[in-house]
């Protein structure tokens, strides 16, 4: 195997490692549990946490065990390619662990974080929204989850990385050679994970404005005079969400493969496949992880909220599937031997390159084409 194949299974089995040595001094009596009882949030006894009912003296051991057993994984795939069926089973098992860790074991919370951050920190100067601190939304317990969810990346990365060298695939882009045709799956794809965050930020921006839209006027005036601001920062998530609708739509547009001309210095230049697909693949898992908790949540308590508040969430495991399946698509459809299986394919330094679509290929020529309003390519 290359040194980038070995890199990332050893990544995974040292995290493996550390998380197998944190949970030893949990078993140990240690400080630190995040699960269960351990876990101050109120909401871990009502189904949000997979691990809500766990003990310290009972899970510690369980998850030193399991860790160790993936740091065995991931070494496996790190000392040499194992062919056919037997690598096949420790690549499925290596992103089984990668699912457990970066979407199962998570709840809202991650997301919550990440979505709360720009609000609080575009509101700090101003004093709002008032007593919420940043440290309140990242306590211990949630960064443990973003540490668990790092632990899931380098695993599949971990897997992926395998896959390759196995199948005999580029160790550095992953081409293979075959041509792929993800145009009409990825559309689909695009236009339902552009679609659900439409109606979750209809619902925060109707009681923002004060519609009683699955409450009642008396119920949402008293929740604000509970906690001022509520709406507004539930409509601040749900600009965001919208702004994300926007984006996702631009993994099937040109201007999402060339720059916009409305853009300084970057105009009319290919944009990076990696700067669509990244944050495509994170939001992905923390609104699956998000949306599996909420059913969990409504699943052990059928009544804690209203079809308002819970429908748009339990949509949230269908956006990031088909968010994920798009970024997918959309890195498929821009794919290109990179300069190092270029060599080895035609022989020369350069790589050769795929077409392009047909609007990215004029956006590259003439950056007006890029803008939305010129936009009548199809992908």
């Amino acid at each position: 195997m290359t040194s980038r194949m070995t890199t990332w299974p050893a990544a995974a089995a040292l995290w493996a490692l550390a998380y197998g040595l944190l949970a030893l001094y949990w078993s140990a009596g240690g400080a630190g549990f995040p699960f269960g009882a351990a876990d101050p949030d109120p909401g871990i006894d009502k189904g949000m946490s997979i691990l809500g009912g766990a003990h310290q003296a009972s899970a510690a051991p369980v998850i030193a065990v399991c860790a160790m057993a993936a740091t065995v994984l991931a070494g496996l795939l790190a000392v040499r390619t194992w062919p056919g069926r037997a690598g096949a089973a420790l690549e499925a098992i290596a992103w089984a662990v990668a699912l457990v860790l970066g979407i199962v074991l998570p709840d809202y919370r991650p997301l919550v974080a990440v979505g709360h951050l720009p609000v609080l920190l575009a509101g700090k100067p101003f004093g709002w929204p008032e007593d919420v601190t940043i440290a309140s939304q990242v306590p211990w317990p949630v960064v443990n989850q973003f540490i668990c969810i790092l632990g899931g990346i380098l695993f599949a990365v971990a897997a992926l990385a395998h896959r390759r060298t196995r199948t005999g695939a580029c160790a550095a882009c992953g081409h293979s050679g075959r041509d792929h045709d993800p145009a009409r799956w990825g559309a689909v794809a695009v236009w339902i994970a552009a679609g659900v965050p439409v109606l979750y930020a209809t619902t925060r921006w109707a009681w923002a404005l004060g519609v009683p839209f699955g409450f009642s006027a008396a119920e949402l005036r008293q929740m604000d005079q509970e906690l001022p601001g509520i709406w507004w920062v539930g409509a601040a998530m749900g600009s965001m969400g919208l702004i994300g609708s926007v984006l996702t739509v631009g993994l099937i547009r040109p201007w999402g493969e060339a720059f916009p001309r409305w853009i300084p210095v970057l105009r009319g230049r290919r944009v990076p496949v990696a700067l669509a697909v990244v944050p495509a693949m994170a939001v992905a898992m923390l609104v699956t992880s998000a949306g599996l908790m909420f059913a969990r949540a409504l699943y052990v308590n059928p009544s804690m909220g209203n079809w308002a508040a819970m429908g748009p969430s339990l949509l949230w495991p269908v956006w990031g599937a088909a968010l994920a399946v798009a970024a997918v698509a959309y890195r498929l459809r821009r794919q290109t031997p990179c300069a190092r299986c270029g060599d080895s394919q035609s022989g020369r330094g350069t790589a050769p390159h795929l077409p392009l679509s047909s609007g990215a290929r004029a956006a590259s020529h003439n950056p007006a084409s890029a803008h939305p309003g010129h936009a009548r390519h199809r992908p």
